[in-house]
């Protein structure tokens, strides 16, 4: 049997003392933004899409929502609703990208639309939204394509030219909070009637926008 002396035991015991003491070090040293495990606050987020020197993809915009912890407080500035239809309030706006904070009581819910080239992601903070996924023949006009419903924390959106509507089912029996960015900021979009090729144009309202 091979027998081992009390230094190489102390030997081996430093070693491995060392190699903790390295690795609990490296587990506490702060991580960069631009490190995938960095997880971003709403306020890291708000700071990220400010400082885009350019349009940010829409994986770069599903990458960095997926990557936020977004707590009740964060949100507080920028919670309220209104009778009529959904409620926008904007977290912030540069030429690349704006965030905003949309509000919803059940049966609110948006016209049927493209993004006019900007491409958006959304994240469902609290309550259910519902998605309607259309599709726009030259002959047939706009025809219903699928459907589906995204719980808290999902991720959802839309591409160029996808066309849809969100809204907070009546049935749901409960507020809906949705976080939406959009890349470059919205303007003027299309609007779609199912079964009709006429194509109209809306601008989101934002008299009574929060800031």
């Amino acid at each position: 049997m091979t027998q081992i002396s009390s230094e190489n035991i102390k030997a081996h015991v430093t070693a491995i003392d060392q190699d903790l003491v390295l690795a609990a070090q490296h587990q506490h040293e702060p991580k960069e933004s631009s490190d995938p495990a960095f997880i971003f606050s709403f306020k890291d987020l708000a700071d990220e899409l400010a400082s885009q020197k350019a349009i940010p993809s829409l994986p770069d915009l599903y990458a960095l929502v997926e990557r936020t912890k977004i707590s009740v407080d964060d949100l507080q500035p920028y919670l309220g609703f209104k009778a009529g239809n959904y409620c926008r309030h904007r977290v912030m706006r540069n030429e690349h990208v704006e965030m905003l904070v949309l509000c919803w009581r059940p049966g609110h819910k948006t016209p049927i639309h493209d993004h006019n080239g900007s491409h958006g992601a959304v994240k469902v903070h609290e309550g259910v939204l519902w998605e309607t996924i259309f599709a726009y023949d030259k002959d047939k006009g706009l025809c219903y394509q699928t459907g589906r419903e995204c719980q808290v924390g999902e991720v959802t959106g839309a591409g160029v030219p996808d066309i849809h509507q969100l809204g907070n089912p009546e049935v749901s029996g409960q507020d809906l909070i949705t976080i939406h960015i959009y890349a470059p900021p919205l303007g003027v979009l299309k609007t779609y009637k199912v079964g009709s090729p006429q194509i109209d144009l809306y601008t989101p309202d934002d008299s009574d926008m929060s800031t």
